[in-house]
């Protein structure tokens, strides 16, 4: 069988809000947001037909409540996608969504599809990270895993402990410029054509939401310095140098590129190649650097082939271990996150990956020079998950 090329002809977002009462969706339903950017997407290409969309497939990691019942099935119900089109959900915790958009690559190079949605979800205001779970006892009782491994700011100290030479000056200094990138990228309207506005319901009435609460513009050394250390006494992990708590949701739309070309659509990129790796759980924030080294292995290229890099920045001490390990320029590669990250932007689990993507997507465009970019992320639990996407915009 011949696989087919798989390419990606939009990508949108709601915009980012703070998880808890003064957020934008703490009384807005997580499928709601998904069925929003479902929407959009059809009405943005509106080439595409809702008959022709056969897979819809979301991540979420905490799959109970508004993210329950086969997420991708009822969503697409909800949004007017006909019967036929057919869903299911996904957790990868904070690579849910990344997930999602490889399992519909990879249905559609199979020929299994033609035309599908996918993305991320996570609604953390109804569903804290872990709080409902129940971990197997074994895990602790048998050294299985460290206890660290179920503290995402812990292992983020850990990996402090393993790189000492990257210091909570550098981390702090990392997280400014992705403040930053992300102020001027809004300035410069970059960020605002990514997200669909949605008019939602609060405590305050009704508002539109259509821009990231997260972002912090007014950020400076000083301020990051001060910082309580919440992980570890005298630790080197803060609010200021990690991303935040966050609701939100991202969808792209992906088919065959024959299908879109024969549909007059261009496509703005195509799937090289993708891979997942797993890492000890107690220093999950390492993840990307082994799934990135087994993608460069599957498909020949190199981190000299990237010309753009989209890193998930859960922990700055992260990113800048996975810059120290790639031989990236330290401290601000300029191929890397050129419109800020998730620091600045919020990390909504499950939604973030999609939104990597994005970013790619819409870098591309700016620069036709560029060939290949990266999209990673590290997980909880301790994997980590990297896409290879070449730009084919305007071929």
């Amino acid at each position: 069988m011949n696989m087919r090329d798989v390419v990606v002809v939009d990508g949108v977002r709601t915009a980012f809000g703070r998880a808890g009462e003064k957020g934008y969706f703490w009384l807005t339903r997580a499928d709601d947001m998904v069925v929003k950017v479902i929407r959009e997407l059809l009405r943005r290409n509106p080439e595409v037909a809702p008959t022709m969309v056969e897979e819809n497939i979301w991540g979420a990691t905490t799959q109970e409540g508004d993210q329950g019942l086969t997420l991708g099935r009822t969503t697409a119900l909800l949004a007017g996608l006909p019967d036929s089109c057919s869903g299911f959900s996904i957790d990868r915790m904070c690579a849910g969504g990344l997930t999602a958009v490889t399992a519909a690559a990879s249905e559609i190079a199979l020929g299994a599809c033609d035309v599908a949605i996918a993305g991320g979800v996570e609604h953390m205001s109804h569903h804290p990270m872990g709080a409902t779970a129940d971990p197997n006892p074994r895990f602790l009782a048998e050294r299985l895993v460290s206890a660290d491994a179920l503290s995402m700011g812990k292992t983020a100290e850990n990996l402090h402990d393993l790189f000492p030479e990257i210091s909570k000056e550098m981390a702090d200094a990392y997280a400014l410029q992705s403040q930053q990138k992300a102020a001027l990228a809004y300035r410069e309207d970059k960020i605002q054509q990514m997200i669909v506005p949605m008019t939602v319901y609060t405590r305050e009435g009704w508002v539109v939401a259509d821009r990231d609460q997260q972002p912090r513009p007014e950020t400076t050394m000083e301020g990051l310095r001060d910082l309580k250390t919440p992980f570890r006494a005298q630790g080197r992990v803060t609010a200021g140098n990690s991303s935040g708590l966050n609701d939100g949701a991202c969808g792209l739309l992906l088919m065959s590129e024959e299908r879109a070309l024969k549909l007059g659509m261009v496509p703005k990129m195509r799937l090289v190649g993708y891979a997942y790796a797993g890492v000890r759980p107690e220093i999950m924030g390492y993840g990307p650097v082994p799934s990135t080294k087994k993608l460069f292995t599957r498909t020949g290229l190199s981190m000299e082939d990237m010309g753009l890099i989209e890193l998930n920045e859960a922990f700055a001490v992260q990113c800048l271990v996975f810059m120290k390990e790639f031989g990236l320029t330290l401290p601000d590669d300029e191929r890397l996150n050129r419109l800020g990250g998730a620091i600045a932007f919020g990390h909504p689990l499950a939604a973030s990956g999609p939104r990597l993507v994005m970013h790619l997507m819409h870098l591309f465009g700016a620069h036709p020079e560029v060939r290949y970019g990266l999209s990673a992320l590290c997980v909880g639990l301790g994997q980590g998950a990297s896409a290879i996407w070449e730009n084919v915009g305007g071929r």
